[in-house]
């Protein structure tokens, strides 16, 4: 666990209503000119996201990762390959109709199909990117007041990491992308947690992954309450597991389960979310995406006159750097004033023309 929780000793807003009191978003707007989960940035809230991403990249950059921007349309048979389901009736990716292509849900896989059906010399690797790209999702399922807002969209703006690897290394360059995280958020000063999470909670092409969980103080006040048996229940067993409380399941029928806390919560309750992940998907996406490497001659007994090591499939390896859509989240609630105001981190100043206070706009 990573900092403290920030004591409020005013009533505090959730990211909706300081969006609203600040005009920072527009979420009515939106919801006629798109539907619903979609919004207008306006004002500070757009320098927020652009700085955010200048920041991340940035730093990211200090670590030795080549900066990309990325098609944000890919054929269905690259998300199928890097483990995602572009079609279903759950599936979290648009599929656009009558061709082969679907928007992308995360920039991890146009850049895990940049090397495609390729061999990389092993002296090349590790291959490190840090890709920013919109993504685009679904969101099935997903409903709810820990849903509202900027919490969960169908359209955001997200810095993510991308290491090729050889076998050996992935473990290690796991290692380094979560501390590049745990850097990044705690030099904004955000009070998170890094999660070892369990079996069932991986997706199809992870090994091994940790989610990162921070204080979002607006989110609500949770003593009890039905969630979604998909979505809603693993994030109320996270908040929990994270308050160090426990919970109950009650089911009813075909209706969702029923997640009910024992023990009552602080009436200034701060709420957990997930901000991050750091996946190692060792080789499970680079067998499907045929991307190999030949081990140096060197490095290899020779068997015969010129003979050549056979080719290894690289591992591959993911993880946000910043989501900003949560991130705006984690920043608005954290930093909030008593005045209504909201004081900007001081990394991020530099990338928001030197700004260090979001306030009312007085007419």
């Amino acid at each position: 666990m990573v900092g403290k929780p920030r004591e409020f000793s005013f009533s505090i807003k959730d990211h909706v209503q300081l969006g609203k009191d600040l005009e920072l978003f527009d979420f009515d707007a939106a919801s006629e000119v798109s539907g619903s989960k979609f919004y207008y940035l306006k004002n500070e809230a757009v320098l927020l996201e652009m700085g955010l991403v200048n920041w991340a990249v940035s730093e990211v950059m200090k670590r030795g990762f080549t900066p990309l921007t990325t098609p944000e349309i890919v054929r269905s048979s690259v998300v199928e390959k890097c483990g995602f389901q572009p079609r279903g009736t759950n599936t979290q990716v648009y599929s656009i109709e009558g061709s082969d292509q679907c928007l992308i849900g995360t920039a991890e896989i146009p850049v895990g199909g940049i090397h495609m059906d390729s061999i990389l010399a092993e002296s090349s690797l590790p291959v490190k990117y840090v890709a920013f790209s919109h993504c685009f999702r679904t969101e099935a399922g997903a409903a709810g007041t820990a849903t509202r807002g900027l919490y969960r969209v169908h359209q955001f703006s997200k810095v993510e990491m991308f290491i090729l690897c050889r076998p050996e290394e992935s473990n290690s360059f796991h290692e380094e992308l979560i501390k590049i995280e745990e850097d990044l958020f705690s030099s904004l000063g955000l009070h998170f947690k890094t999660m070892d999470m369990a079996t069932e909670d991986l997706g199809a092409p992870a090994y091994r992954k940790f989610d990162i969980e921070a204080w979002m103080p607006g989110l609500g006040r949770y003593g009890e309450g039905a969630c979604n048996a998909k979505h809603g229940y693993k994030e109320y067993r996270t908040m929990c597991k994270f308050l160090g409380l426990s919970i109950e399941l009650k089911f009813h029928g075909t209706n969702p389960p029923f997640a009910r806390v024992q023990k009552s919560l602080d009436p200034h309750i701060l709420i957990v979310g997930q901000i991050s992940s750091a996946s190692n998907c060792t080789d499970y996406q680079s067998r499907r995406l045929g991307i190999r490497y030949r081990p140096d001659l060197s490095m290899t007994p020779k068997k015969g006159k010129g003979s050549s090591p056979p080719t290894q499939f690289v591992h591959t390896l993911n993880a946000t750097a910043c989501a900003v859509p949560r991130m705006i989240v984690c920043l608005l609630e954290n930093f909030q004033q008593e005045d209504g105001s909201v004081v900007v981190p001081e990394p991020l100043r530099p990338f928001m023309g030197g700004l260090d206070m979001i306030s009312y706009k007085y007419k």
